[in-house]
C-alpha cells in the first residue's frame, strides 16, 4: 500500500471523527436544553442528569405557561415573540434597502477615498456597543424614542448597515462587469441593472446577509433592556428570557422552554434558506 493511499485511508476516517465530535458538542446541549424544557420538575429533581424521558413522562405545561399571557399566569412569550419578529424583520427590511445601494456605489463606482471607505465602514461596527448604549439613550430620550420599539430597530439598523455594507461590497466585486456592459449596452440603466442583474446575482449574498443581521436584531440584549426594561408590553423575547433567569419562582424546565422558544424560529429560517446560502447562482453567469 502506498503513502499516498495510506494517508487517504487514515485523514478519511479522522474526517468522520471530526464531524461526528462536532455533531455531538453542537447536537447534545440543544437535545439536553429540548429534554429539560418537556419533563415534569419532580422528573427533573430526581434524576437531572438522565438524558431520556419516556413518552408518557412528556408534558406541555411548560410551553403553555412560557406562551401564556401575564394576565392568565403565564410569562407572555408569545407577545414578546411578536415584538422581536417585528423589530427583527424590520431591521432586517431597513438595513438591506440601505446597504445594498451602498455596497454597490462602493464596489463600482470610483470616487475619492473609495478604498477606505469599506474600512471605515468595518471600523465604525467594532466600536463596542457599551460605548454608544448611553449617549443613544441620552439622544433617543430627548427625541421620544426611548422606550420604543421604533427606536430600538433604528438602533439595530444604525449597528448593522456597516458591516452589511463591508459584506455585501465583498460578493458584488466578484460578479463580472461584463454582465452589466452588456445591459447597458442594452439601453439598462444603473437602477435596472442593479434591480434585474445584480440582485438576483446576489440572492445567497443577500440571503446569509439578511441572516445574519435577523440574528443579531433577535438576540439582542443590551439595547433592548435599556430602551424597553420600563415597558413588559414591548418586551423583546431575549429580554424575557433574561427575567426567567432572575426569577427566583421560576423553575428551570420553564426556563429551558423559554430558551428553545427563542432558539427555534432562528433554526427553522436558517433551514429555510439553506439552499440560497450554498448555492453558487453565478455560476457560468459571464458565458450566458
Amino acid at each position: 500500500m502506498s503513502r499516498a493511499q495510506v494517508e487517504e485511508r487514515v485523514f478519511g476516517a479522522l474526517r468522520w471523527v471530526v464531524i461526528a465530535f462536532l455533531a455531538v458538542i453542537t447536537i447534545f446541549p440543544f437535545y439536553y436544553m429540548l429534554l429539560l424544557s418537556v419533563k415534569p420538575i419532580d422528573q427533573l429533581l430526581l434524576a437531572p442528569g438522565k438524558l431520556w424521558v419516556g413518552l408518557s413522562e412528556l408534558t406541555s405545561a411548560t410551553y403553555q405557561e412560557v406562551l401564556r399571557s401575564t394576565d392568565d399566569g403565564g410569562q407572555g412569550f408569545l407577545r414578546m415573540l411578536g415584538n422581536s419578529a417585528l423589530v427583527a424583520l424590520a431591521t432586517v427590511a431597513l438595513t438591506l434597502l440601505a446597504s445594498v445601494p451602498g455596497a454597490y456605489a462602493i464596489s463600482r463606482l470610483r470616487f475619492f477615498g473609495g478604498r477606505q471607505v469599506s474600512a471605515v465602514f468595518l471600523a465604525v461596527y467594532l466600536f463596542p456597543a457599551t460605548l454608544l448604549a448611553v449617549p443613544l439613550f441620552v439622544m433617543f430620550a430627548r427625541i421620544g424614542l426611548q422606550g420604543s420599539l421604533v427606536g430600538l430597530a433604528i438602533v439595530y439598523i444604525a449597528q448593522t448597515v456597516p458591516v452589511s455594507i463591508y459584506m455585501l461590497k465583498n460578493y458584488f466585486v466578484t460578479i463580472p462587469r461584463s454582465i452589466e456592459e452588456a445591459a447597458a449596452l442594452d439601453g439598462c440603466s444603473r437602477v435596472q441593472i442593479v434591480r434585474r442583474i445584480v440582485l438576483p446575482l446576489s440572492a445567497p449574498s443577500l440571503m446569509a446577509t439578511g441572516l445574519y443581521v435577523f440574528m443579531i436584531a433577535w438576540n439582542e440584549f443590551l439595547f433592548a433592556l435599556l430602551f424597553l426594561a420600563a415597558d413588559p408590553d414591548k418586551w423583546t423575547v431575549s429580554l424575557g428570557l433574561q427575567q426567567l433567569a432572575n426569577g427566583i419562582e421560576v423553575s428551570k424546565t420553564v426556563l429551558m422552554a423559554g430558551s428553545v422558544v427563542l432558539t427555534i424560529p432562528v433554526v427553522l429560517l436558517f433551514y429555510a434558506v439553506e439552499r440560497l446560502l450554498t448555492e453558487g447562482l453565478t455560476s457560468g453567469a459571464d458565458k450566458s
